[in-house]
């Protein structure tokens, strides 16, 4: 193991981490620092973002506890296992959880999320491997190592950092939709995933309209590329979509949300032989009424799309790193480890301040 003392400071026995407790219960706890072997690094984790897998996981008890949950992870490598010769102490690092094989059945269809390996978590803080960015060091397992970590550059924050996995989860499914220049795109829910697909559906040339029942992130809408932004409880989305595509409806509705009837407004939006994308959608307790004749008669394609793409991952760093998206929108806290469950809570019970939520684990208070 090779560790630099002049760019990373001791790694302690211990460290604080949140662990998950079971029945909604997320404890900040002193745990060992977890051990490295040959082609792994130990990453001080700086910054981790809360996303909402996690937070379902959390509260609904999707998993037996103990774990340590967190996969948006942006840290300094701290050491390096055996064989490591990509990655030095010092490197500032932004690292994927999931990674696929590459040779089996759903690889070679670029089914890279139904690959066994990919379902294999590849990063953990202890206990079962959960992604472990909400502890202060997380362990990176060899074949992450290998193709899922990516160099961050100076001048990027960890912060900003922490968006590449979840940018990746978007573009993936905006290069699925296809969305073709002068489409008309209707994305519905405007929290992170939302304004990100907002952005990089404005970037394919199509007009992008959007909905969302939080006033200040419509305003953000707009400012991030949306033509029209509407709460749909006070505006008729339909007909709004309909005034504006001579009365033929949506080509493309990207659902971004998870509420009760969302999948028939999108489907009421849409024109015929439109294509809707379900990415909210994870929880296998939620079901789906639609209309025969609006998918059969209407030639309209439903399809889901999830988690990210190993084809994507340099183009996505790429989109974070740089200039083009205004994604330091989407952050709006930054919170130690210890106040991990106030963060939860809001990310659950959005206010109308709310947005992407940063952990900081090396931060107290």
């Amino acid at each position: 193991m090779l560790i630099a003392d002049s760019e990373v400071t001791a790694i302690p026995a211990t460290m604080h981490a949140a662990v998950y407790r079971g029945r909604s219960v997320v404890s900040v706890e002193e745990v060992p620092t977890p051990a490295i072997g040959p082609g792994e690094l130990l990453v001080r984790v700086e910054a981790c973002g809360i996303c909402n897998t996690d937070l379902k996981k959390i509260e609904y008890n999707l998993l037996d506890p103990p774990r340590i949950y967190g996969h948006e992870t942006a840290g300094v490598v701290a050491a390096v296992g055996d064989g490591v010769t990509r990655f030095f102490p010092g490197d500032r690092v932004v690292a994927f959880h999931h990674i696929p094989c590459l040779n089996c059945f759903y690889c070679e269809r670029k089914l890279y999320a139904q690959c066994p390996v990919y379902k294999t978590v590849g990063i953990t803080a202890g206990f079962e491997p959960a992604g472990g960015g909400f502890a202060q060091y997380v362990r990176v397992m060899s074949w992450i190592v290998e193709r899922g970590v990516e160099k961050i550059p100076d001048h990027v924050s960890f912060e900003r950092a922490t968006l590449v996995e979840p940018l990746n989860t978007c573009l993936k499914a905006v290069v699925q939709s296809d969305p073709q220049p002068g489409d008309l795109v209707l994305v519905m829910g405007q929290g992170p995933i939302g304004l990100m697909f907002t952005m990089l559906a404005r970037r394919t040339g199509a007009r992008v309209v959007v909905t969302d029942t939080i006033a200040e992130r419509l305003e953000i809408a707009q400012r991030c590329g949306a033509e029209f932004a509407w709460d749909p409880r006070t505006e008729d989305v339909a007909s709004h979509v309909k005034t504006l595509t001579a009365g033929r409806g949506a080509d493309l509705v990207m659902v971004a949300a998870s509420v009760p009837g969302i999948v028939q407004q999108a489907l009421a939006c849409s024109r015929p032989g439109a294509r809707i994308l379900l990415f909210a959608q994870t929880s296998t307790t939620e079901r789906i009424e639609a209309s025969g004749a609006d998918l059969c008669v209407g030639e309209r394609t439903m399809f889901g799309c999830y988690s990210a793409s190993v084809d994507l991952q340099k183009e996505s760093t790429e989109l974070v790193f740089g200039s083009k998206l205004p994604l330091e929108e989407l952050i709006s806290h930054r919170l130690p480890l210890v106040k991990i469950r106030s963060g939860i809570d809001l990310a659950l019970h959005p206010g109308p301040k709310s947005l992407k939520i940063i952990v900081q684990p090396q931060r107290w208070l």
